[in-house]
């Protein structure tokens, strides 16, 4: 499983980011495997509404709806370790997706995170590992 952050979703729609192209390879490259947690696809969602309008919204919320990715719930362990993160890296400003990942992350003995987001993964620890391995 690869866990997928908002930017790489938003970058990898929008065909004017410069990132589009190396984040739309890594969507391309591990299709079957790519998962994101609830809080990061409700995020996408509005972000790829507001930046690329009603269409990408529907293409992006037609990709999750058909199962295509996995999307992953939060449990309430889950919550107590965002919770935890957050208070943790309050300095950082981690927000509630990047928590999302961490906290999934660590419960499902992942190790590798799409993200374009290297401030934050670099820095945050997870319990199961020295660092999460970061793409593109």
């Amino acid at each position: 499983m690869l866990l997928v952050d908002t930017n790489v979703w938003l970058a990898a729609a929008d065909r004017r980011s410069d990132r589009h192209s190396d984040c739309a390879q890594v969507v391309r490259v591990h299709s079957g495997e790519l998962a994101s947690t609830v809080p990061v696809i409700a995020e996408s969602s509005w972000l790829i509404l507001d930046r690329l309008g009603a269409g990408a919204q529907a293409d992006f919320l037609r990709m999750v709806a058909s199962g295509r990715r996995r999307v992953v719930d939060l449990t309430g362990a889950d919550w107590s370790r965002c919770l935890e993160l957050v208070e943790v890296y309050a300095d950082l400003r981690l927000d509630l997706m990047d928590a999302s990942i961490v906290a999934v992350a660590e419960r499902l003995g992942v190790g590798t995170v799409a993200t374009l987001n290297h401030r934050d993964f670099t820095v945050v620890r997870p319990r199961h590992l020295d660092a999460l391995e970061l793409l593109p």
